[in-house]
């Protein structure tokens, strides 16, 4: 039996997308669990790199403290939570290893970016608003945010990307989403339920990633469309 045969069999099998276990129910935890942890990053992160990057205090500290959660393992980090908050009920088990660690994935490219983003804005413009009588204030939310969003939303893209596509972690310790058809398929030895959990994964990530894009569209002015390739290649050199 081939894998087109055993694809056939399985999607037509109406349990496969309906009920706990369906492919519509697993996305939709997938999707809920990704979107929460990506709030609680912009949460943290944003208001960090706006700071840093208006007013330059503590910026290498910040970035180097943030680049921490990127360069720990993922399921490093859930096998160091998990024993941490497993007798804590109801959902300290399965929910809290994933969201901590899912969420300090997510906070290294929106402080980067966002950091990189204001720094990048032109000091005249800067000094012009401040002539006018501007606030510190007044400054970050009408000059510095608007010129440096392109590199906001740059960081938000790669973090939302990052965040679905390692989701699938969080099977492990039965958080659900759909990771859970690409461990029990696996387990089960049933190619085609591994099949359609990594296809819907890298589908919802491509998802993301032009969600993202078109966000960036439509809020980003087009005469500041241009830079956004370069100012993502300061911040990642940062």
């Amino acid at each position: 039996m081939t894998l087109i045969d055993e694809l056939g069999a399985w999607l037509s099998d109406p349990t496969h997308w309906t009920g706990p276990d369906g492919m519509v129910t697993r996305t939709l935890e997938h999707m809920a669990l990704s979107g929460f942890c990506i709030v609680l990053a912009v949460a943290i992160a944003l208001p960090i790199g706006l700071w840093i990057g208006h007013t330059g205090r503590g910026a290498a500290f910040a970035i180097r403290a943030s680049n921490i959660g990127q360069a720990l393992p993922t399921l490093g980090v859930i096998g160091i939570v998990w024993p941490l908050t497993a007798n804590i009920e109801p959902y300290g088990f399965d929910l809290i290893p994933s969201v901590v660690a899912l969420t300090a994935l997510a906070i290294p490219p929106i402080v980067t970016n966002t950091f990189a983003g204001l720094r990048q804005v032109d000091p005249e413009a800067i000094e012009a608003g401040r002539g006018m009588g501007m606030r510190e204030l007044q400054l970050l939310r009408l000059i510095e945010v608007p010129l440096a969003l392109p590199s906001i939303l740059a960081g938000l893209r790669i973090s939302a990307v990052q965040v679905v596509a390692t989701a699938t972690l969080a099977a492990v310790l039965g958080a659900g989403g759909l990771g859970r058809l690409i461990i029990d398929g696996i387990a089960q030895q049933d190619d085609a339920q591994l099949f359609m959990g990594a296809v819907l994964v890298a589908s919802l990530s491509i998802l993301t990633e032009l969600g993202f894009a078109g966000l960036q569209r439509i809020a980003v002015s087009p005469g500041l469309r241009g830079p956004t390739s370069s100012l993502r290649e300061s911040a990642a050199d940062a």
